[in-house]
Parts: structure tokens; sequence; C-alpha cells
């Protein structure tokens, strides 16, 4: 079910580090973005994240970014998501 191994990165105002796990685990349930599409996402750790042959990188990474920021994550700056294939 969770074929893609991730890596999943947040730049904020230049900086640039691994998402929290804290903040993978909240946007992954359901429940807090109604997006059935992520329902096939696992946070496995710091910027962590396993995922489903369905669940389209590109697409996580802007919902995931823009997610992030509506909450205000970035303490008022917009919150970019990169996310890569773990090695």
């Amino acid at each position: 079910m969770f074929a893609q191994k991730l890596q999943v990165d947040v730049l904020i105002g230049g900086e640039k580090m691994p998402a929290p796990l804290e903040w993978l685990d909240s946007f992954c349930m359901r429940n807090f973005t109604g997006s059935a599409e992520f329902d096939d996402t696992l946070p496995t750790g710091e910027g962590k994240l396993e995922a489903g042959l369905n669940v389209e990188r590109g697409r996580l990474a802007t919902a995931l970014g823009e997610w992030l920021t509506k909450r205000g994550k970035g303490n008022g700056k917009a919150v970019i998501v990169e996310i890569t294939t773990a090695s």
C-alpha cells in the first residue's frame, strides 16, 4: 500500500528544514484536511512520509504548503513544500 518513501522539506523565509512530524501527522489525518486522496499517506518521522501509488507528489506538496500557510506555520510567511523520493 505505501509504495513511495518520500522526503518532505519545508522552506520558510529561505530556511529549509525537514517537515516536523507533528505537522505531517495533522495534515495526513482526513478529519483535518477533508481530502480522501491523502488517506494513503503515513508519516514515519521528521520529514519522512510513505504514500500509496495514487498519491501524486506535486499535488501533495501544493496542498500541504497551502494548509500549513493557512494555519500560520510560517509565522506570516508562505510555507513552500518540496517532496522528493527518499533515499
